[in-house]
């Protein structure tokens, strides 16, 4: 009788320790997945934070630019859609020039330190556009030789205005449209007076890939 009990108490020893090593291996593995959900949320929380931080400083350089903009806006020399800003031409320029006016180099200047700031920490860069209405500038002024040249040199002196106020010169560059897109219909003087504008809209950096040549 009493070698059975011993027997029974040598047999139940080994199910014990087997079972003390399985729940040690399961509580080890408890805490490696512990301290894995752990680190994921610690990154999760993280990269939220940043997020929180980068989009409350863009609200606060789109915030900038729009102050910047409330007196232009309010007179209607400038319009503002989706973060690009389309200045009247008349605004900027006579009719058929290229030169701008006092009054357009003041509203340029005006605008260079927040269109500077704006640019902070985005990967983005400046497009100044130039835009005509569909009227020849030949027959009244032989200095361009279309309305293409005309657009382009405008959108030039856009950028080299900004550029002199500040604006860095890499986060800029030219585009002409000529009388293509317009905004309003060219059958009538107000209507051409708003295709004859320059927009400043703000597009992603081209890649900084290697071209490759033939």
């Amino acid at each position: 009788m009493n070698e059975d009990i011993e027997l029974e108490g040598e047999s139940s020893a080994p199910i014990w320790a087997a079972f003390g090593d399985l729940m040690s291996v399961l509580l080890g593995a408890f805490v490696l997945i512990l301290v894995g959900v752990i680190g994921v949320q610690l990154q999760l929380s993280h990269r939220l934070d940043e997020e929180v931080k980068q989009r409350q400083a863009e609200a606060q350089r789109r915030m900038t630019l729009e102050q910047a903009l409330a007196a232009p806006l309010a007179a209607g020399r400038v319009t503002l859609v989706n973060g690009r800003i389309g200045i009247r031409g008349n605004v900027l320029f006579a009719l058929n020039s290229d030169q701008l006016q006092p009054e357009g180099r003041e509203l340029l200047k005006s605008l260079a330190g927040p269109l500077t700031n704006y640019l902070k920490s985005r990967d983005e860069i400046l497009m100044v556009s130039g835009f005509t209405d569909d009227r020849q500038v030949r027959d009244g002024n032989r200095q361009f030789t279309d309305n293409w040249e005309l657009s382009a040199e405008r959108a030039l002196t856009v950028t080299r205005a900004l550029i002199a106020e500040g604006v860095p010169a890499s986060s800029l560059f030219a585009a002409a449209f000529g009388a293509e897109q317009p905004v309003s219909s060219n059958a009538s003087e107000e209507g051409r007076a708003k295709n004859r504008r320059v927009e400043i809209a703000p597009i992603p950096k081209p890649s900084n890939a290697t071209a490759t040549h033939d």
